[in-house]
């Protein structure tokens, strides 16, 4: 019993730090993206966080999790009061390291991050009410049926060689990063982003808010992937968080040195989505790698940002925030690594980590690319060009997020 509250502890905190992490995700957004459109990011983080919990709780986590299951898609019952449920004993038993709610609360947390990515990468431009009804549907079914297939003991857990992914590289951050890349495409680049096919800066409006969400999110990622190892066991907690701290540190400098060597300048946004790559990266194996390990991950992840920002900007894809750049970039180079590097290094894991890799993109750019095309052709995606301008918060949601307040005068 004292093992099994002190492992549910870690992990209820654990939780907490991944909750955290969407203030991380609010405010990276807000701070890379312009004011008059900062409400409206807000509010879709808001909803992401919500709405998501609440699909999760009625038919995300029983999709993931549907119990006796080997194959594509398995659904154990609506809600949380499931047949596993049944015995007055379960929240004891059900497992050594936590109890059936944290695993629920904790895992539900992560299910909200998929539609978080996408969120920073439509910014600006997208239609508030397609985007809710995306998040609902890629939230509420595409992101747990994708899980399942790894997480919930699906086809790519019983492969001969399982293919690994820890905490999230591929099943969290890809999932995300290739409906980011679908959304992109389908919606187009902000106005003033490419003149005369020629690439045009457009500044966020507060880099310091920028810097504190990348600061918030490395911290929830000592949840995010300190949990993932499922109990408070001190060796494997331990290493995990030096190999993440590593990683996102080799990350950041790595992107700031490629970046300053490139293009001439300090770019602080660099050096931030550098840290957020190394952080990517590392997930799928960081309780598997060495130190060293972890720095090489880091180093190559953060050199990968420089590189895929400026392609990303080649092929004229409009990403406000690096999103596509981070997560999914990134997110497929620590899934490959895990078969090159630490533990579990061989042939035979990095083919298995390539098929994994190949199924999610295959599952997540089809789903997306219906979602989205059906709403872009029946509803549209995309606000008016007065509204984008103007901006989003006042046509979309009357407010503006910096009110000008001004003492009466007398």
């Amino acid at each position: 019993m004292e093992l099994l509250t002190t492992n549910n502890v870690w992990m209820m905190i654990c939780t907490a730090l991944v909750f955290f992490m969407h203030l991380g995700f609010a405010f990276l957004e807000i701070g890379l993206t312009r004011q008059k459109n900062t409400i409206n990011i807000l509010f879709k983080n808001i909803f992401i966080i919500t709405v998501g919990l609440l699909l999760y709780c009625l038919v995300g986590f029983n999709l993931m999790y549907p119990g006796d299951f080997n194959g594509f898609l398995g659904f154990a019952g609506f809600g949380l009061d499931s047949p596993l449920t049944d015995a007055g004993a379960l929240d004891l038993a059900y497992n050594e390291g936590y109890t059936y709610w944290t695993d629920f609360l904790f895992q539900g947390m992560f299910a909200a991050t998929a539609a978080t990515i996408v969120s920073g990468a439509v910014a600006e431009r997208i239609k508030i009410g397609p985007f809710m009804l995306f998040t609902v549907l890629y939230v509420g079914l595409i992101y747990p049926i994708a899980g399942s297939w790894k997480w919930g003991g699906g086809f790519l857990q019983t492969l001969e060689t399982p293919f690994y992914d820890f905490a999230g590289s591929t099943l969290v951050h890809s999932v995300g990063g290739w409906a980011a890349v679908v959304a992109v495409c389908l919606l187009g680049s902000r106005i003033g982003k490419f003149k005369d096919g020629k690439l045009q800066a457009i500044p966020g409006h507060n880099i310091s808010m920028a810097t504190a969400g990348v600061l918030i999110l490395w911290l929830g990622w000592f949840g995010f992937n300190g949990g993932s190892v499922l109990s408070a066991d001190p060796e494997l907690t331990s290493l995990t968080l030096v190999t993440t701290c590593l990683a996102a540190a080799a990350g950041g400098v790595v992107a700031a040195l490629v970046s300053t060597l490139r293009y001439k300048n300090l770019d602080l946004t660099m050096f931030l989505n550098g840290i957020l790559g190394g952080l990517v990266g590392i997930t799928a194996g960081a309780d598997q790698m060495s130190p060293t390990d972890a720095i090489i991950i880091g180093a190559v992840a953060g050199a990968i940002i420089v590189f895929a920002v400026s392609l990303i900007d080649r092929l004229k894809l409009d990403d406000p925030v690096g999103a596509i750049a981070v997560h999914l970039a990134c997110g497929i180079w620590g899934t490959l690594a895990v078969g090159i590097f630490g533990n579990l290094a061989s042939g035979a894991q990095f083919v298995s980590q390539l098929i994994g890799v190949a199924s999610y993109a295959a599952i997540c750019i089809v789903s997306s690319f219906i979602i989205l095309f059906v709403l872009k052709k029946t509803v549209g995606i995309r606000v008016s060009e007065k509204e984008e301008l103007e901006g989003l918060d006042a046509h979309e949601h009357g407010m503006d997020a910096y009110p000008d307040f001004r003492l009466n005068e007398h």
